[in-house]
């Protein structure tokens, strides 16, 4: 059975736990958590805060999907700082972050934490800012063996990592059991690449997805499911075929004024994929 979560990142407007509310009234059975202010940046993320939102997913049957660690608003912007920022503080202040966010994930019995693909290219080669990026993730991956707790890449277009193939490419440099794919289904279009076919071609690598619509100028503009270009037949008919039973979270961050008009459109559009 298909299970759909929801992204807390649309609800930027409101605290983790009223964002919790609002997406199980809306008829998801998981949640996606945003590792970030105004939602689950670690630092404000007390034990007993934490074990109160367990409490509170559990009273309103709940799952968490996935542990989104893509942002850094505490400290910067949508990517900065970014695995691949020439000053090492800089990596530091993400692999730090990301190190606080398995940690979380480890006790909110989150299985999976998506990453950003590195981040913008600013100034240097894509083979230094893979080398730095290969390093930093090198440095988490024992944590996360220990902890049980799965990284996953997001492909992201204009980013250092964008489409499928660069992501396979990475994962096999690494080859580490606790490293896979988010895959974003949105992204893939907006780069050229068929979701359907990424799905079929790379069922062995994915670990979540993301899901959201974009129009059909495949401009990376994230839209609810059903008012953009994309083919959701196809997508759903591909996911059966690959026998992909984990988390598909909707991720609608650009809705925060109206975040729940927007994952109540997104729950009736995918109604008949369930």
């Amino acid at each position: 059975m298909t299970q759909f979560a929801f992204s807390s990142n649309a609800f930027k407007r409101t605290s983790l736990e009223e964002a919790a509310v609002a997406i199980a009234s809306c008829g998801y059975s998981g949640l996606e958590i945003m590792a970030d202010i105004p939602h689950a940046y670690p630092p404000h993320m007390p034990p007993e805060r934490m074990d109160s939102l367990v409490a509170l997913l559990r009273q309103l049957r709940l799952q968490i999907s996935n542990i989104n660690a893509f942002t850094l608003f505490a400290i910067g912007d949508t990517y900065r700082p970014t695995w691949i920022d020439p000053d090492p503080k800089v990596r530091k202040e993400r692999i730090s972050h990301t190190a606080a966010c398995i940690e979380m994930a480890r006790q909110l019995g989150a299985s999976t934490l998506s990453l950003q693909p590195g981040g913008p290219l600013v100034g240097q080669s894509a083979e230094n800012a893979l080398d730095l990026y290969t390093e930093g993730i090198g440095q988490l991956l024992p944590l996360a063996q220990e902890l049980g707790v799965t990284l996953t890449i997001e492909p992201e277009p204009g980013l250092l990592i964008e489409n499928s193939s660069q992501c396979r490419e990475f994962l096999e440099r690494i080859n580490h059991p606790r490293l896979r794919m988010n895959a974003d289904m949105g992204h893939f279009f907006c780069v050229g690449e068929d979701p359907a076919t990424v799905i079929e071609s790379c069922a062995d690598i994915i670990a979540h997805i993301h899901l959201e619509d974009i129009a059909a100028n495949r401009v990376h503009q994230h839209l609810i499911p059903g008012t953009g270009a994309m083919d959701f037949d196809s997508i759903f008919a591909a996911i059966a075929k690959a026998g992909y039973h984990g988390w598909i979270t909707v991720e609608l961050y650009p809705y925060e004024t109206s975040a729940d008009d927007a994952a109540l459109q997104a729950m009736k559009f995918l109604q008949k994929y369930i």
